[in-house]
């Protein structure tokens, strides 16, 4: 039986083979030029393959960092400037048509006279608002209000499937409300200075509104938000999805929040006569936040209030607010010292909200039809790879091992594009009214998702657009999702051997296919609900696997006195190294037995490991990397290169890596998952 898989897999896999193959001779889709011959590959493999390009490139001055992934999106974004201002000049435009939506809201961003005319004003009705704020009995309704506009608040109301009943809709609260990107920013010592120059932002940005205790009021509210910090979950709590889940009737919420209405909250956000539970994701955080608002003066709640507006909608006001914004967040916390061109930010804001209208215009304009094909059949080569490795693991149960096929077996792939399109009509735009237009798109947004309650899962939508070049896994719908624009070198390469292919774009797609089976993927099953379909015994071997890539991790420094959090990239890090593993997998057998061309000298293994590392090519600002350290669940590029490597018995192979190597880790020490 298990030679016959095979066969039928190999089979498989050199149909797809032969169907992508180019009509010439193909390259090798390796950037060779990059390769620093001064460092050995089987030492530093990231700097190896990098070395030329990170000795030569500078980061662009208006970006926190560069590389593959940022050049990809930059080169993106010219081709929907080109699709926006062909909307925007198009005299034949119906009134309320999506092209009539587009371009004017690229011109209502593109009018910085008027904006620098306007001022704050543009905010008057909602400043006004805040301020007639009569006590704190107001605050669950004017959060309720403010949320609608898009404006962060101190907890977060959003819908999304039930994540224990995943064949519906329900409505969840989760901590926010804070201005700094981590509650790490609030609480460390050595973050001292950028929270005094937070404050000092804060302060101009109130001043500037005209408040006339601007300065005391700054100081209040980052007290108020650093009391709220003290209570939030940190990132790691949050990575647990049995912690984040609970249940709560709405009859009983404000149980959970003593001398606060979160009850009256939810009925004036449209969610309490819809459902009859809410599940709360840091039900502690609820309680802590009574606290801290019941401690907390009017005047204070005001400016706080006040201040998340102007944070919120800075982008959409005059220069002023616009250069003060980018001052704190784009210099001081990320390091960059130039804003983008007005017109990039435009399409960026463009993008944002009418996304599936541009897409549509996109995917017609710039993505072929043959690569859909294509990576349909790569996603198909993974999955079964996938489906095979399962069989042979030597550490999981044959019980866990069926319920594991199972899940793999109602993974749904989605390609380049949605087969239904996002409907615009409700949303209004003008072409004088940007912050107007800004808050109508976060009211559409939210309407649009209160709508969803009661009513049967859409499971045609998607959660990124065509032209994001991302991807993604999603746990309650057991779906990956791959939009066009990643389906680019140096991901994907039409022209090149598929080596290449299968190192980049073959080890993306195994990285969202691990991600159903990771630390927190692997609680939830095929039907997308939190469940435990785990033996104990297996669940403690994952564990152990997962606790040594966790200390693998640790150990990794970008910058003296930061080092990459395991638990905060332990998800991310099983996908990388397992996604590598499967779809070495994959590329093998569809060779067919046969050797692999050697091209540019590379052989074929050494062509897939080096499609992958070259992916992670990256540069970014110090400042920056303090920021990713603290909140992004991916490890810096060169551990993701690295990192993975030297869990691949396939790269000791290809590179003849041996002890004394830098890059040698003893086999009995690698973490091989999946």
């Amino acid at each position: 039986m298990k030679r016959y898989l095979l066969s039928s897999l190999t089979l498989t896999l050199l149909a797809a083979f032969a169907h992508a193959a180019p009509t010439h001779n193909p390259v090798s889709g390796i950037d060779v030029q990059y390769i620093d011959p001064a460092v050995r590959v089987q030492d530093d493999f990231f700097t190896h393959l990098n070395g030329k390009w990170l000795a030569t490139t500078e980061i662009p001055a208006d970006k926190s960092s560069w590389g593959s992934f940022a050049k990809l999106r930059d080169d993106t974004t010219p081709q929907l400037r080109g699709i926006i201002e062909a909307t925007q000049q198009d005299k034949n435009k119906k009134a309320g048509s999506e092209a009539q939506k587009i371009g004017d809201l690229y011109t209502s961003y593109m009018d910085e006279a008027r904006l620098d005319a306007l001022g704050v004003r543009p905010l008057a009705g909602e400043l006004n608002r805040i301020r007639s704020l009569r006590d704190k009995k107001g605050v669950p309704g004017l959060i309720a209000h403010l949320s609608k506009n898009g404006i962060a608040t101190p907890y977060a109301i959003y819908v999304g499937q039930d994540a224990r009943e995943s064949t519906k809709y329900a409505a969840y609260v989760s901590q926010s409300g804070l201005g700094m990107p981590d509650r790490d920013y609030y609480l460390e010592a050595k973050q001292a200075g950028v929270k005094e120059k937070y404050q000092a932002h804060v302060e101009k940005m109130l001043a500037m509104a005209g408040d006339k205790h601007a300065a005391a009021h700054a100081k209040a509210v980052v007290a108020l938000e650093t009391s709220l910090a003290e209570v939030q979950w940190t990132k790691v709590d949050n990575r647990d999805p049995v912690k984040r889940y609970n249940k709560t009737p709405i009859a009983q919420v404000n149980e959970l929040t003593p001398g606060y209405d979160l009850k009256g909250g939810l009925a004036a956000a449209g969610i309490a006569n819809k459902v009859d539970y809410v599940i709360v994701n840091q039900p502690s955080y609820l309680a802590g936040y009574s606290k801290v608002l019941a401690g907390a003066d009017l005047d204070t709640v005001k400016a706080y209030f006040e201040w998340q507006l102007l944070r919120s909608y800075a982008a959409y006001l005059s220069k002023n607010f616009v250069d003060e914004s980018f001052g704190f967040y784009g210099t001081v916390l990320s390091g960059v010292t130039q804003n983008q061109p007005r017109w990039k930010r435009g399409v960026a804001a463009v993008d944002n909200v009418l996304g599936e209208a541009v897409g549509k215009l996109y995917v017609a304009q710039y993505f072929p039809a043959e690569r859909k094909e294509h990576m349909q059949e790569l996603v198909k080569n993974v999955l079964a790879a996938y489906k095979e490795s399962i069989d042979t693991l030597d550490w999981m149960s044959p019980e866990t091992k069926k319920e594991a096929q199972a899940k793999l077996a109602k993974f749904t792939p989605k390609i380049a594009y949605p087969n239904k399109w996002r409907d615009y009509a409700k949303l209004q735009i003008a072409s004088n009214d940007l912050a107007g237009n800004m808050m109508r798109a976060a009211n559409f947004a939210t309407a649009r998702n209160v709508a969803k309650l009661g009513k049967p899962i859409d499971r045609e939508e998607w959660g990124m657009t065509p032209q994001t070049v991302n991807a993604y896994y999603s746990s309650t719908m057991n779906e990956i999702v791959f939009p066009a624009s990643i389906l680019q070198p140096p991901f994907f390469d039409a022209n090149a051997d598929d080596a290449v292919n299968y190192g980049a774009i073959g080890a993306v797609i195994g990285h969202e296919i691990s991600h159903g089976f990771d630390d927190k993927g692997s609680q939830s099953d095929g039907d997308g609900n939190l469940r435990d379909w785990w033996t104990p015994a297996d669940r403690k071997n994952f564990a152990a696997k997962a606790d040594a890539l966790t200390k693998q991790y640790d150990g990794y420094s970008p910058l003296p006195g930061y080092n990459v959090n395991g638990a905060l990239t332990l998800g991310e890090n099983i996908a990388d190294n397992s996604g590598v593993a499967i779809a070495y997998k994959a590329y093998k057998i569809s060779l067919g037995g046969k050797p692999a061309p050697v091209i540019d000298g590379l052989t074929g293994d050494q062509r897939f490991y080096m499609g992958f590392g070259q992916v992670w090519r990256s540069k970014m600002r110090e400042a920056q990397q303090i920021v990713q350290i603290k909140t992004d669940p991916h490890s810096p590029g060169q551990y993701r290169a690295n990192g993975t490597m030297v869990n691949q018995p396939g790269f000791y192979e290809a590179f003849d890596v041996k002890p004394g190597d830098k890059m040698y880790v003893a086999p009995e020490n690698r973490v091989i998952i999946w």
